[in-house]
């Protein structure tokens, strides 16, 4: 089926360029996310479109999320690599208090950079990064007790990207928001 050739193809080119692969995984995601956003919950439709907003999403999906994911994620599961409750349980707790405010503020201060504005990336980390990372919490606390226990290394970028779609609604009308 093309649905089976279309997974063989992309588990392949996993396997042989897992970097990239998560890199274009990962701007898939964040455009997807981010016309979501625009499109449906603000209604902005096709000639409405802030393009400059799309290329700020997917070019962090592209150059910070896929490459710091990769390596965040390679690394705590070198650290923590069974699946019992507890480990789980521990990756998830590392994720969501260290790893999450790290992100949210990675998130901040490139959006504000992209856009000729790093001299609004305190206040708008101020402004923004409690709601941000209680949005993560609700999110990722559940998504990531079942990507730790049943997803495998290599495959959590894609798993991630998947609920990272709806996720990047949230992050992409609070990226919006005025500093």
């Amino acid at each position: 089926s093309i649905a089976d050739a279309a997974w063989s193809s992309y588990t392949t080119v996993l396997d042989e360029k897992p970097l990239i692969t998560k890199m274009f995984t990962s701007l898939t995601g964040f455009v997807i996310g981010d016309l979501l956003a625009q499109s449906f919950v603000e209604k902005k439709g096709v000639k409405g479109l802030d393009w400059k907003r799309l290329a700020r999403m997917g070019s962090f999906g592209f150059l910070c999320h896929a490459t710091t994911g990769h390596f965040f994620y390679n690394f705590l599961d070198s650290l923590l690599p069974a699946v019992t409750p507890m480990t789980v349980a521990t990756k998830v707790l590392i994720d969501q208090t260290c790893w999450a405010p790290v992100f949210m503020v990675m998130f901040f201060t490139y959006g504000c950079v992209f856009d000729g504005e790093p001299h609004k990336i305190a206040q708008k980390c101020k402004n923004d990064i409690f709601t941000a990372v209680k949005g993560s919490w609700a999110t990722w606390v559940p998504a990531h007790t079942i990507n730790f226990a049943f997803v495998p290394t290599e495959l959590r970028l894609l798993y991630i990207n998947s609920i990272q779609i709806f996720f990047n609604i949230f992050m992409s009308m609070i990226a919006a928001k005025k500093a």
